[in-house]
């Protein structure tokens, strides 16, 4: 059994981090390239959500989602950032799964670090693969970017309901994200407040009020 971890939403200042792991042997990673599995980023909505549905039932998927409040906890820690909080959960994910190797898409440029932090929190014998850009080289990996994302797209989609609004993407690069953040700072739970985009506007905007 071989596995591939990845992630989606490291960067948006709203929703959560989704990680996934797949796993499945050898020749079943045949049909997921003859199927077209490859890096999410690459892929038009449409054909994610297909190749979601053949990846959950050609392989074994587990997915841990981190909330907002999560993701801030861990940068408000002296001891976890982002990177951390990523690596121990891909740690997670492994500890529950039965692939001997995983590869992991490292958010790292200090690869030995960042895989010795994931061992550091591993209960079993792993061999670990670490890589930048690992979701366009191992169709693993891209099965795994594939189950992050479409279920990122759905749990935004859930949040633009709560707030009855169209808010976008959630990234700091999006106007309408923008926008809404700016009149709804301090109405929902699902922002990252310790994104600089988040205080940046929640501080005018307490500006502006006073």
């Amino acid at each position: 059994m071989i596995a591939g971890v990845e992630e989606a939403g490291r960067g948006p200042v709203i929703g959560p981090l989704v990680m996934a792991l797949v796993e499945t042997d050898t020749q079943t990673i045949k049909k997921l390239e003859e199927l077209g599995v490859t890096d999410s980023k690459l892929l038009s909505p449409k054909r994610r959500e297909l190749l979601y549905t053949k990846i959950k039932e050609l392989c074994e998927v587990k997915v841990i989602i981190l909330s907002p409040e999560k993701i801030d906890n861990a940068l408000n820690s002296p001891t976890m950032n982002l990177n951390w909080l990523e690596a121990k959960t891909s740690s997670t994910l492994i500890n529950k799964s039965k692939a001997r190797k995983v590869i992991l898409d490292c958010p790292s440029n200090n690869f030995e670090t960042y895989a010795n932090y994931v061992k550091k929190n591993l209960t079993r014998q792993v061999e670990l693969v670490v890589e930048h850009k690992a979701d366009s080289k191992y169709t693993i990996v891209g099965a795994a970017s594939i189950i992050a994302k479409v279920i990122r797209d759905r749990e935004i989609e859930k949040l633009k309901i709560v707030a009855n609004f169209d808010f976008g993407s959630g990234y700091p690069s999006d106007p309408r994200t923008i926008a809404f953040i700016k009149d709804n700072w301090n109405k929902y739970d699902f922002f990252r407040k310790t994104w600089s985009t988040y205080k940046k506007l929640s501080q005018k905007s307490l500006g502006d009020f006073n």
